[in-house]
């Protein structure tokens, strides 16, 4: 028997926001600044989304000068029907709170 589980609401809010521009690269610090996430919970779950096949990764190609190449996701298929069904299946938005500055 499969066990259906319900993705957190962190993983909800992260893939959401990917389907805002689902044909744009995005990537996790980015994500991490607009949901008020820590990076620490960001990324892993970055990394499961597209172990599962949600996500498809790269890397940056033409990183400014002085900074290393970031790493870039963007919704898949199946990344963009999970995101349909969260976002039919989830009651009105509520963004998560921002981080405070400490």
């Amino acid at each position: 028997m499969t066990r259906t589980r319900r993705p957190s609401a962190q993983t909800t809010a992260v893939v959401l926001a990917l389907a805002e521009e689902p044909s744009s690269w995005q990537y996790g610090y980015e994500l991490c600044r607009r949901l008020g996430l820590r990076a620490g919970s960001v990324y892993p779950i970055l990394i499961r989304l597209a172990d599962r096949g949600l996500l498809e990764t790269t890397w940056e190609s033409e990183p400014p000068q002085g900074r290393p190449p970031r790493h870039l996701y963007r919704l898949t298929g199946p990344g963009l029907s999970l995101a349909a069904e969260l976002a039919a299946s989830r009651a009105p938005l509520t963004r998560l709170r921002p981080l405070e500055a400490t």
